[in-house]
C-alpha cells in the first residue's frame, strides 16, 4: 500500500516516512516472493525508521505499508542494491532523500551516478525482517550510506 494515502500528517509531509513506507511495501513483496529482504542504504530514512521503531504507531505504520509488522535486522554490507528496479516499477525513480545522510546532506555524486545509469552501489547496516518478533537493536552509528 502506498503510504502517501495514509491520513496521518507525518507520513504525508515527511519524505523519509513516505519513503520508509514505500520501502516496507517493496520489502513485503520481496519477502513474499522468497527473495532477500531489501537493504536499507539511506541514512536519512534509516534514522526515521529507528525513531519510529519504539513508537506506538510503528505497528500501524507497518501494517499500512507492508500488510504486517516488519522487524528490524542488523545486516551490514556493501554492494549493488538489487531492489531499486522493483521500487521504480511501483513508484518511479528514487527521490533525493534516498541519497541524503541523517544530517540532511545530499550525496550529489551518488545521486548523479544513479540518474545516469539507474543503479545504486551503497553500504547498509540493516534490513527488514518478515515478522514483528525480530529484535530491534539500539540505533548504531552508520557507515556512509551511499558510495
Amino acid at each position: 500500500m502506498d503510504t502517501t494515502t495514509d491520513t496521518r500528517p507525518d507520513t504525508q509531509t515527511r519524505p523519509e516516512l513516505v519513503e520508509l513506507g514505500r520501502f516496507f511495501t517493496v520489502a513485503a513483496r520481496r519477502i513474499d516472493a522468497g527473495q532477500a529482504a531489501p537493504e536499507m542504504f539511506s541514512a536519512a530514512i534509516d534514522a526515521a525508521w529507528h525513531r519510529l521503531l519504539d513508537s506506538p504507531g510503528y505497528e500501524a505504520f507497518c501494517i499500512a505499508a507492508a500488510g504486517r509488522v516488519l522487524g528490524h535486522h542488523e545486516d551490514r554490507g556493501y554492494g549493488h542494491v538489487a531492489w531499486v528496479r522493483a521500487y521504480e516499477e511501483a513508484y518511479g525513480p528514487l527521490p533525493e532523500i534516498w541519497f541524503t545522510d541523517e544530517d540532511g546532506i545530499l550525496d550529489t555524486a551518488a545521486l548523479v551516478r544513479y540518474r545516469e545509469d539507474g543503479t545504486v552501489t551503497a553500504s547498509w547496516s540493516c534490513s527488514p525482517a518478515g515478522g514483528g518478533d525480530d529484535v530491534a537493536p539500539a540505533p548504531t552509528e552508520h557507515a556512509p550510506s551511499v558510495r
